[in-house]
């Protein structure tokens, strides 16, 4: 066997870059090449269908009660703009190199493999707490309608937090009967996703527009509260920028608008997961920058409208945590409304689940193609065109987290993974302006670098607002993905071995 590549320096092994035209090359390697299916308008209905979820039904009452007021919507319109400003570095990358893994394949053609590993185990653990998390929120909406109906699951199947040790039984269901769909074939998951999508959507509309004859304009005012001081958090829950700086974040105010920014930003959380089926699209170089920005902008607007409706329907202060929309309507007697609601939050949860199982596949699908991850993870089934063995073990996994894993405080590391993602990828846009501008660019993100660098700042202000024991859990993870790439990835990699069918590019 050739010692070639155990000659290397040890720090080239870590900053050696995949070539853009390799990572395409592999892209169509027999086995391990997805099928082209998807088209703009399917783009654009995984982001509309994976990004309005549990934000839209749930932090709506919690950011205005607590943070900001009636000017929440000017909050869900500055998260939104934090996310556009990703969102144009993505479309940049997915249509340069329209190839499975999103930040993570960015990353690996432009920053080194090393980065490129940190990104993609972030990615996977981002992507599997998410879809954990929203299936435990959409077993509690569904046992919530059964109630309602007169049926009440054993205590021991229901998941309670309370009254002692319980497994979450419709959460595994609905993640198994998920992963089956996406098993059978992203075209399928495309046509569910279409039919979920029409009803949640429809059921944002309703809202809007039943919600409209019942606003009052007393309830605007103030619709700036005067700022006060946030109570200060302590240990672990204090926010990092407090600790560091010693900035205590203002609620209400002008402030408050940015604080709540921080709370609302879960709800854009999985537009970025469209970039993972870039090698699903047919025409990427065009559909991609189509699907992710349309995506984006659809559901921040539905959001700020949802915002101005609910705080005008009922006074900030009376706002409900859990589900300020359906106790809106039940504030002014439609009840009927309320349980519309309920209805168009598990069908939003059922296809976020499902669309953050795709994307978590698909980059899970990437890196073992590269080999930092076993290769019968990228074998594409010849009959069905999926990844079924990583879609089988990712899905027992999330399976078996959301069936017996207390979720709710582990969420948080779903943004932090999120908001490093995006930095990882806006620095990447301009390294590979830099280093390829002989690249063909079907879309090209404007005034770079000065947009990605305000994507950048936008993010770390973001991610300094979340809370210190959020940062040591992202650290500890990191460290344990560390552990298997020395051990593992890096021996593994296709760049490095000498038996790897394309050349290896010399950095």
């Amino acid at each position: 066997m050739a010692t070639e590549p155990e000659a290397r320096p040890f720090w080239r092994d870590i900053v050696r870059t995949k070539s853009v035209e390799r990572s395409i090359a592999d892209a169509g390697e027999p086995e391990h090449s997805l099928r082209r299916s998807l088209s703009a308008l399917d783009l654009t209905v995984f982001g509309v269908g994976v990004v309005i979820g549990t934000g839209i039904f749930v932090l709506t009452g919690t950011a205005a009660k607590n943070h900001a007021g009636p000017a929440v919507a000017l909050s869900f319109a500055t998260a939104g703009v934090v996310c556009a400003l990703a969102a144009l570095c993505y479309a940049e990358f997915a249509s340069t190199i329209p190839v499975a893994g999103s930040a993570y394949t960015f990353a690996y053609s432009t920053i080194g493999e090393l980065p490129a590993w940190i990104i993609g185990w972030d990615l996977v653990l981002e992507l599997a707490l998410g879809s954990a998390v929203v299936a435990v929120g959409w077993s509690g909406y569904v046992q919530s309608l059964l109630a309602s109906g007169g049926v009440t699951l054993p205590h021991a199947l229901s998941g309670a937090e309370t009254g002692g040790w319980s497994f979450n039984l419709p959460a595994v269901l609905i993640v198994l009967l998920l992963t089956g769909i996406l098993v059978i074939g992203v075209h399928l998951s495309a046509e569910i996703t279409r039919v979920i999508v029409a009803i949640k959507v429809t059921v944002v509309l309703i809202v809007i527009v039943a919600g409209l004859f019942f606003v009052k304009a007393a309830n605007y005012h103030p619709y700036l509260p005067p700022a006060e001081e946030a109570a200060a958090g302590t240990g672990g829950k204090a926010p990092l920028v407090q600790v560091l700086f010693g900035y205590t974040p203002t609620d209400f105010g002008v402030m408050g608008i940015f604080t709540a920014a921080a709370v609302v930003f879960f709800a854009f959380i999985g537009f970025d997961v469209v970039a993972t089926a870039a090698e699903e699209t047919r025409n990427p170089q065009r559909d991609m920058p189509r699907g992710i920005i349309a995506s984006l902008l659809i559901c921040t607007l539905l959001y700020m409208l949802v915002a101005t409706v609910v705080t005008g329907m009922q006074k900030y202060t009376r706002l409900s945590d859990d589900a300020p929309l359906s106790d809106a309507f039940k504030a002014v007697g439609q009840h009927a409304f309320a349980d519309i609601i309920d209805v168009g939050a598990v069908a939003g949860l059922t296809s976020v689940t499902m669309i953050l199982l795709l994307g978590q596949s698909r980059v899970f699908f990437a890196m073992s193609r590269d080999g930092l991850l076993p290769r019968t993870f990228s074998t594409v089934n010849p009959r069905l065109g999926t990844p079924s063995h990583a879609l089988t073990m990712l899905g027992l996994v999330v399976a078996v987290m959301a069936g017996l894993i207390p979720l709710e405080e582990l969420s948080e590391l779903v943004n932090i993974g999120t908001l490093f993602a995006f930095i990882v990828v806006s620095v990447g846009v301009v390294v590979l302006r830099r280093t390829r501008p002989d690249l063909p660019r079907a879309f090209r993100c404007p005034w770079v670098p000065t947009l990605p660098v305000l994507s950048v700042l936008a993010s770390l202000w973001l991610m300094l607002n979340l809370p210190v024991a959020t940062w040591w859990r992202f650290l500890v993870w990191l460290v344990i993905g560390l552990g298997v790439y020395f051990l593992y990835g890096r021996r593994h990699s296709r760049l490095r071995l000498p038996a790897a069918p394309f050349p290896r590019r010399e950095d």
